[in-house]
């Protein structure tokens, strides 16, 4: 009877024996018991439902992704130092901390995490905060369906988390490759929760893939043509068509691998006519475009900082545009790539290598852009710039090692070692993580009114910095001298100990640029009377967004803009200058008009609900559970369907009342 309440689920699944589990687990509890008494104690639970939880509005959904993320990376990061830590200490006759289980649950946890988890929903955050600004909408295409895709990213985030104390997390790397994904070799849960945290969180993804296309085609204001749109704007595009694209690609593969285990179809397997081969095609058909869905908005965020911080137009728009363009479409000609070993043939590994070395030419010819634009400019040297002249270095070094590898020979000695693991994070931090973090500096007081410190903003940078090369240089070394990865121990024969030791120094130096990060936003907001942006423009900047103020009114434009250039906001403070001169010239204030909005609801939050229940029955064989949940879901997509009161219009009163406090606020 138990058995068919709580399917596989009992007491053993909670891993007592694992202390570093039941410590991180013990910990998420008590933070989360610790925050729901702190929002208790404030009394600000209804506040938290109105505003937040049942929001559709996009700025408020992006603050919310992005919040989300910084506790994965947090979560990440932990999993990263364990792994640092136990190759410090685990050589010779030492064993290190963690039992060889654990630690392949570590580095699986640890890439999914900060693939899908961290740097994924920071991406879709800065999307969400800026994209409808830059291109003068006032919300998405599909406002419920942002808030749909939001709560879906929260239900993978909670089984992951919940893998900690609950079961187990996989141990098959963060890409799960088939035999050891196969039931044969994973009998337990742990790929079951990799498997339904990234299907249920993809499906979101999908979704805001879907909706930022239709947004971006159908939304741009009067006059923006798509060669008028601004760079992050053109980026993004780029990106959400790799999204509709690769996604379904990755549903489908990780559907077919759980036919495999639950049904024992065997698409996968090495035995009825499987091949564990095609998942590998299919993974990194998704995969490699999934890295430039990645760094296409950090390359963006980059465009957008330096223009504003060198106060100059952006050299070679339109080689940009094309560029992004370009590397939109080879993304998806390279997967191959990764896996020379597999005996495709030498004409094949020709073709891909050959390939992935085309693919750094339009990125290189971003590179040239951004130092065309500095060249000549009145460069201010702040955080944001700081976090791009820094990638600029870091990311070519990284492309560099990039382009090694893209040579098969190279590649068949290199493939399975520590370099590998060094040019990934070469990459993904250098490129990646620095752009997301200038973005976040670089909007945060559009999104929240209140600019970031500068001087922890700089801290934060040169622990990153420093910190990336220590912790990663010894891994290209070491990768060379024959070290693999996935390395639990070694032997004090092989030498490889004190680069490990070098390697552990530069996490923890990352950790304290963590750590900066952290001070630097709760300071800013701590102290946010000194640091208030009333103006809507701290930076100068150049594109629509700084045309509102910080943060914008929950409608964004009290009139919808008309554009006539690239930099729409730029031209307008230059006309507005003329007009001080010319006061002839001056237009008359243009009367407000009902602005159309969606109304907040909970039924993405109900979704998201039933979205965890479900997630977490299908990994324990819970199936009255499944079937409850599954009709929950299908019950609230329709009574979405049938509520026609899910819109209104902003009076002109209200609308004068709330831009009259804008321009008392900057009077002020």
């Amino acid at each position: 009877m138990i058995e068919h309440i709580l399917g596989k689920l009992d007491l053993s699944a909670i891993p007592f024996d694992e202390p570093p589990a039941m410590i991180a687990g013990g910990g998420m509890v008590v933070g989360a018991i610790a925050v729901v008494i702190l929002i208790t104690y404030l009394r600000k639970w209804k506040w938290l439902w109105t505003e937040w939880l049942t929001s559709v509005d996009h700025k408020k959904i992006g603050i919310m992704y992005i919040l989300v993320a910084l506790v994965m990376l947090l979560r990440g990061f932990a999993d990263a130092m364990l792994m640092r830590a136990q190759q410090a200490v685990s050589v010779g006759s030492a064993h290190g901390f963690l039992p060889p289980s654990h630690y392949d649950q570590i580095f699986t946890a640890h890439g999914v995490i900060m693939i899908f988890f961290m740097a994924m929903p920071i991406m879709v955050g800065l999307m969400n905060i800026v994209v409808p600004l830059q291109i003068g909408a006032r919300d998405v295409a599909f406002p419920f369906l942002n808030s749909v895709s939001f709560w879906l990213f929260v239900v993978g985030v909670i089984l992951v988390m919940l893998s900690l104390i609950v079961g187990e997390f996989g141990r098959t790397g963060w890409l799960a490759y088939p035999p050891l994904s196969e039931t044969q070799f994973s009998p337990g849960v742990g790929v079951d929760y990799y498997l339904w945290s990234l299907q249920i969180s993809g499906i979101g993804t999908l979704l805001t893939g879907v909706n930022f296309f239709v947004t971006i085609i159908k939304m741009r204001c009067p006059g923006m043509t798509l060669m008028r749109m601004p760079i992050f704007t053109w980026t993004a595009l780029c990106t959400n068509i790799l999204i509709i694209i690769a996604f379904p690609i990755l549903t489908v593969t990780l559907g077919m691998l759980a036919l495999d285990r639950y049904l024992d179809f065997h698409f996968f397997s090495n035995s009825f006519g499987g091949n564990q081969m095609l998942y590998v095609n299919l993974i990194w058909a998704w995969g490699h475009p999934e890295v430039y869905i990645l760094v296409l908005p950090a390359f963006g965020i980059f465009s957008e900082v330096v223009s504003t911080y060198c106060q100059k137009r952006l050299f070679g728009y339109t080689t940009m545009v094309y560029a992004t363009a370009c590397i939109t479409i080879l993304s998806f000609i390279v997967w191959l790539h990764h896996f020379f070993t597999m005996g495709a043939g030498a004409n094949v590994n020709a073709f891909f290598g050959i390939a992935t070395m085309v693919i750094s030419i339009p990125t290189g010819v971003k590179i040239f852009n951004w130092l065309f634009t500095m060249y000549r400019g009145r460069v201010h040297f702040t955080a944001p710039m700081y976090w791009t002249l820094g990638f600029i270095v870091t990311f070519s070094i990284g492309g560099m090692t990039g382009v090694l590898l893209a040579v098969p020979g190279a590649d068949f000695l290199l493939h399975n070692s520590l370099f590998l693991i060094a040019h990934f994070h070469n990459v993904i931090i250098g490129g990646v993580v620095f752009g997301y973090i200038a973005g976040i500096t670089y909007w945060f007081p559009k999104a929240t009114g209140i600019k970031l410190n500068e001087a922890l903003g700089k801290a934060s940078f040169w622990c990153w910095l420093v910190g990336f090369y220590f912790a990663f240089i010894p891994l290209y070394i070491l990768g060379f001298m024959g070290a693999t990865r996935r390395l639990s121990h070694y032997d004090a024969a092989t030498g490889w100990h004190p680069y490990f030791v070098i390697a552990l120094v530069g996490a923890l130096i990352i950790f304290a640029g963590i750590g900066f990060m952290v001070l630097q936003i709760g300071t800013s907001i701590l102290w946010r009377k000194k640091n208030m942006d009333t103006t809507g423009d701290p930076w100068n900047g150049r594109t629509l967004e700084w045309d509102t103020a910080s943060p914008p009114p929950f409608y964004n434009f009290a009139h919808i803009p008309h554009v006539h250039s690239v930099e729409p906001h730029w031209d307008h403070k230059q006309a507005l200058l003329n007009a001080e001169k010319h006061p002839a010239r001056v237009e008359s204030k243009r009367a407000y008009e009902p602005i159309h909005m969606p109304k907040n609801t909970g039924v993405g939050v109900m979704i998201g609900i039933f979205g965890f229940f479900l997630g977490f029955a299908l990994i324990w064989d819970i199936w009255w559970l499944v079937i409850a949940s599954g009709l929950a879901i299908f019950a609230s997509v329709a009574y979405r369907s049938f509520d026609y009161d899910i819109d209104y219009y902003v009076t002109v009163e209200e609308i004068e009342k709330i831009e009259n406090e804008i321009s008392n606020r900057k009077r002020a």
